[in-house]
Formats: C-alpha cells, sequence, structure tokens
C-alpha cells in the first residue's frame, strides 16, 4: 500500500478529509521549498501538490502564472523540484508528494529517467495536465511499474468516455475541477459539484478531490462535506507572493492559513 491509498483509508477511519495544498516549487526561492512543505505538514496538509514550473501553464489564472516566472527567474528546473522533494523525504517519510505540471519537462528529461528518479527521491502521484487518460496509454503502464499514481483532472464539461478511462487509467484520486476556466477564477457552487460527483462516484471508487474556486476556510468546509479531499492552490500561492520577501513571515502566514483551513474541514 502506498502513502497516498494509506492515507486516504487513515482519514476515513477518522471519519476526516484529505486537505491538499499546491505550492509551486521554486516560488518565492528553491531552497525555501522544502521547509515550506514542512509548514504545510505540520499545519495540518495531509497531501502536497508541488508544481513544476512552466512557461506556459495554460491551465492556471494569473496567480500561479506569476508563481511560475518567480521560480523560472530563479532557473528551477524539475531536476530541482526532485530535489526539493528528496531534501523534504529527510524529514518526513510519510506525508504523501503529487508532482503537479505539464508533459514538456518530463518529456525532456525522457519519461522512463523521469520515472526513477521521482521514485527514488520519494514522489507519489503525477498530474500531468496536458496528458489527458485517453492518451496516456504509455505513461499509465510505466508509473505503475513504478508504483506512482497516474491522477487525472475532470472538469465540469468532461465526457462520460473521458471519465470512464480517468477512472480505468488513473489512480491515487481523481483530481475534480471545480469550475470552468483557470485556476483562481470564478465562484464555487458547492450544489453543482456535489451533482457532478455523484455521476462520477458511479464511475469510480477512487477518492474524489475539488480544487480550483476554495479560497478560504468557509469554502473549503463547504466542500470537505461532500469530497474526500480539498485542494488549495491559488489562494496559498498568493500568500508566498505577498509574504515570499521575509522568510518568517512567510511561515507564519503560510501555517496559520493552512491551520485555520484544517480546523474548519475538520468542524464541518
Amino acid at each position: 500500500m502506498n502513502r497516498i491509498q494509506s492515507t486516504f483509508e487513515r482519514l476515513k477511519e477518522q471519519g476526516r478529509k484529505a486537505l491538499i495544498p499546491y505550492i509551486t516549487a521554486g516560488d518565492p526561492k528553491p531552497a525555501v521549498t522544502p521547509e515550506l512543505m514542512k509548514t504545510l505538514r505540520d499545519a495540518g496538509a495531509d497531501i502536497i501538490e508541488l508544481g513544476v514550473p512552466f512557461s506556459d501553464p495554460m491551465a492556471d489564472g494569473p496567480v500561479i502564472q506569476l508563481a511560475c516566472e518567480r521560480a523560472l527567474e530563479h532557473n528551477t528546473s524539475l531536476k530541482d523540484v526532485l530535489a526539493a522533494v528528496r531534501a523534504f523525504r529527510e524529514d518526513d517519510q510519510q506525508t504523501p508528494v503529487v508532482l503537479m505540471g505539464y508533459l514538456n519537462p518530463m518529456e525532456a528529461m525522457g519519461m522512463q529517467a523521469f520515472a526513477e528518479r521521482a521514485v527514488e527521491v520519494g514522489v507519489d502521484g503525477v498530474l500531468t495536465v496536458d496528458l489527458p487518460p485517453e492518451e496516456a496509454e504509455d505513461v499509465v503502464p510505466l508509473y505503475r511499474e513504478h508504483q506512482l499514481d497516474s491522477i487525472f483532472l475532470i472538469a465540469p464539461t468532461t465526457t462520460e468516455e473521458r471519465i470512464g478511462a480517468a477512472a480505468q487509467y488513473g489512480s491515487g484520486y481523481i483530481y475534480y475541477v471545480s469550475l470552468k476556466g483557470v485556476t483562481g477564477a470564478a465562484t464555487l457552487d458547492v450544489d453543482d459539484v456535489q451533482k457532478h460527483l455523484a455521476g462520477i462516484r458511479n464511475k469510480t471508487d477512487m477518492p474524489l478531490c475539488v480544487g480550483f474556486g476554495i479560497k478560504d476556510a468557509g469554502s473549503a468546509a463547504a466542500v470537505s462535506r461532500i469530497a474526500d479531499g480539498v485542494i488549495v492552490g491559488s489562494a496559498l500561492v498568493q500568500l508566498v507572493a505577498d509574504h515570499g520577501g521575509n522568510n518568517d513571515q512567510l511561515h507564519s502566514s503560510v501555517h496559520s492559513f493552512i491551520k485555520g483551513i484544517r480546523e474548519a474541514m475538520d468542524n464541518a
């Protein structure tokens, strides 16, 4: 049993939902990323999504686009992201880490080499935004061979056929995109999310985690009542942007924000 599966099973036994924060690796500086991951864990994160900086993050809104730009100004590469995971694992062997990014950096490294290095440093799953499940027949077996979970996105507009493919090829959890548009956009409609999750549950028993549009403790608590996990991205990345110049303030603000969400979810 891998770390992602065991985490969801533990949370289910406890009657709790997974809190999954996202940060962009290398933002504000590459050296800060492992310590920021520890702060997220200490504040109550169950799984950490670590963004791989990319020059054309097409699914992301301006907040995460700017985070990628800041990281790339420091020349943060996929190798640096993997190094950050390795550094985090020196202190933490339990918290699952999922890399979230785009196909190009992985292909540039070589998919076989990437899978091997990812497992070596302690990555548990990979979410590749621009790799839909029906085009992942070659990648999924490679990941399975290396015991990496393949995590796919499902949106409100996703076809029944693609939902079925995500259920067939995916593992770990399903990332349900609650909104039409990019990260950080629009307003969350919990009733609409609940309706779509019910349909997805008919096709898979994988945990369903919801991201996009979760900006604060209230929206996180509302989603935690209907989903298996809550993913917080843009609001957290904005905190990094606001406080990245002051390390103590950065960690204090991030810890307080995530702890508040954790408490709201546990009390929902």
